[in-house]
């Protein structure tokens, strides 16, 4: 878009109580202190934003007469199109007129907004403005109309393996996710690995303390002819058990036959007194010869069984008896004794073995613990090296941008990233430079020739063309043409005050 001034009004603005600026490409405007140049640029903004040239409140009335109104208009040509601004000031009262047709104040900010952003026409209107602002709007202005770099851009300039780690990090996150996300997890692994070296420290300790003090094989070496005697000694104990045993049963089998035998004697004393009955037990009458026989060899047969019995267990006493006379008690006092004396020397070998056991066991913990740690550190060292590689990304990014950035101007610096002296991260920063010089180092002629090509960048980026006034131009001889109208204030002793127009042919 591309915006001149045709013709411009002023009617009782501060000094002016009657004036018309017609503009041509290049308007000059001279005369001496106080004739009222930087007043004509002034009532521009105050006719758009109701300001001065900065943004500063402004009291348009007049200085040294009285009026009831002030009122300012602007014909401006907005792409080949004619628009007719005006503001009157009646009374503390402000009316606003577009093409004569009255508006109010948010229908006429509507369309001056559409014109352009208030921020972006102070800034090539006002060469000096736009080193007003806070270096973080400067810079959030000027990187609006300049594209960071793509991710694929910036991976192929930085070394292959950070390029291989990023590259499919970066597929669905922001950089600043995915370092957020590495950032959290290495906290994690800081504690987990401080855990990890704990633990293995504290397992080689308990490894130290248990540590055997007598060799293995020397233990061995003394165990193993005890184990042998407490071996042959277990054999003979054994044995003798066997024996001892095998005697105690007999002992008590005979015992138990022989309270039998002597209850089975008992027994036949009183069978062989009972008396066989001459009368039927049931009905009470008298046996007859036959039933009187049958009862008697009844008797007699259960005295032959009895005696059968009887003699069978005699027959298994004196058996017991015979394999009885065989077997002599051994006496395994002294063998125990041995095997317990044995077991006191064979106990403490055999508890350091164990150690020597339980020591594998340690060993086997502290590999694993260490295994571990060293696991941990390299998850550890990757998250590390992929923290270093998201703070090379941000530096050759934000260096990819600086480059495009710088490529938009020829005598200015434009310094968009600082690195922290304490982590080495970068971080946003702004400074506009010229011949190594800060802009706020620079001369009168300076600020204005670096303002000059400031807007120049803005506008071209923005495709926005408007008119430029220069105050003080005084202070500069020779400066590039501006793009747009460009409007000249400046100092003439002892000369009223002047417009000049000059439309090139």
């Amino acid at each position: 878009m591309k915006i001149q001034f045709k013709e411009l009004k002023l009617n009782n603005f501060k000094s002016h109580s009657d004036t018309t600026v017609n503009f041509g490409e290049r308007t000059d405007i001279t005369g001496d202190n106080g004739e009222g140049k930087s007043t004509i640029p002034q009532s521009i903004t105050w006719l758009l934003y109701n300001t001065d040239t900065f943004r500063s409140k402004l009291d348009p009335t007049p200085i040294t007469y009285d009026s009831d109104e002030t009122k300012v208009s602007l014909l401006l040509d907005v792409d080949g199109k004619q628009v007719l601004l005006e503001r009157v000031l009646k009374k503390g009262k402000s009316q606003c007129y577009v093409n004569e047709v009255p508006k109010t104040a948010t229908k006429y900010d509507a369309v001056v907004n559409e014109l352009f952003d208030k921020e972006l026409f102070f800034s090539l209107f006002n060469p000096n403005y736009f080193f007003t602002l806070h270096w973080e709007k400067q810079r959030t202005m000027l990187l609006q109309y300049v594209s960071a770099p793509l991710k694929k851009e910036v991976l192929k300039h930085m070394p292959e393996q950070q390029s291989e780690v990023l590259e499919p990090l970066l597929k669905n996150q922001s950089i600043d996710d995915v370092k957020a996300a590495q950032s959290d997890k290495k906290k994690r692994l800081d504690k987990q690995y401080i855990a990890a070296q704990s633990k293995t420290k504290t397992l080689k300790e308990q490894l130290e303390y248990h540590a055997p003090s007598v060799p293995l094989e020397s233990l061995q070496a003394e165990l193993n002819p005890l184990l042998k005697q407490r071996k042959e000694l277990d054999e003979i104990n054994d044995s003798a058990s066997t024996v001892n045993g095998r005697i105690n049963v007999l002992n008590s089998q005979i015992h138990h036959l022989n309270k039998e035998r002597d209850s089975m004697k008992e027994d036949w004393a009183l069978l062989k007194e009972e008396k066989i009955e001459d009368h039927c037990r049931v009905c009470k009458q008298p046996l007859q010869d036959d039933s009187l026989k049958a009862a008697e060899e009844e008797k007699q047969q259960r005295m032959d069984n009895f005696k059968a019995s009887f003699n069978d267990v005699i027959a298994q006493r004196t058996k017991l008896e015979e394999e009885l006379k065989t077997l002599e008690y051994i006496d395994v006092s002294e063998t125990r004794e041995k095997l317990m004396e044995l077991q006191s020397k064979i106990k403490p070998l055999e508890k350091e073995i164990a150690k020597h056991k339980d020591y594998k066991h340690y060993v086997d913990q502290v590999e694993q613990a260490k295994a571990e740690e060293k696991e941990c550190l390299e998850t550890l060292n990757e998250s590390i090296f992929i923290l270093d590689s998201i703070k090379d990304y941000k530096a050759k990014e934000a260096e990819l941008q600086a480059e495009k950035v710088q490529a938009l101007f020829t005598t200015l610096s434009v310094r968009l990233f600082k690195q922290n002296k304490t982590d080495g991260e970068i971080k946003p920063d702004f400074e506009i430079e010229m011949d190594g010089k800060p802009y706020s180092k620079l001369s009168l002629s300076e600020t204005i020739r670096a303002g000059l090509e400031l807007r120049d960048v803005l506008s071209a980026q923005s495709e926005l063309i408007i008119p430029v006034f220069i105050d003080n131009a005084e202070s500069i001889t020779k400066f590039k043409e501006p793009l747009g109208q460009l409007i000249l204030c400046r100092v003439v002793a002892n000369q009223k005050l002047k417009i000049e127009g000059v439309t090139n042919q």
